[in-house]
């Protein structure tokens, strides 16, 4: 079993930056990938950045991920009002040797951006 833990969200204005970050816990031999979605009011869950950046993402955010410490850190600067959302930790991991990877999720942190 994984837990992943998110902290770092709050409340920023336009133009503004956070830094997100991701730690994972539990019981697994490996975690295989650590990635960021982001789910805004009414709207599905979407990837902000795992192996690809999201085209709204891209050229301004960084991910960076320590693989023996098992986080992951989203850098978002330029905050627009419609990046208000939900965002998610998510990790794909090997409970041991011999299985296949399991999805796991976040509860989530909170990222408003005022206008």
């Amino acid at each position: 079993q994984v837990q992943l833990v998110e902290s770092g969200g709050g409340l920023v204005q336009t133009g503004g930056s956070l830094r997100l970050s991701c730690a994972a816990s539990g019981s697994f031999f490996s975690i295989i990938g650590m990635g960021w979605y982001r789910q805004a009011p009414g709207k599905q869950r979407e990837l902000v950045a795992g192996a690809e950046y999201a085209d709204f993402a891209r050229g301004r955010s960084t991910t960076t991920r320590d693989h023996a410490k098992n986080t992951v850190d989203l850098q978002m600067n330029s905050l627009q009002p419609e990046d208000t959302a939900v965002y998610y930790c998510a990790a794909d991991a090997l409970l041991d040797r011999a299985g296949s990877p399991v999805d796991y999720w976040g509860q989530g942190t909170q990222v408003t951006v005022s206008s």
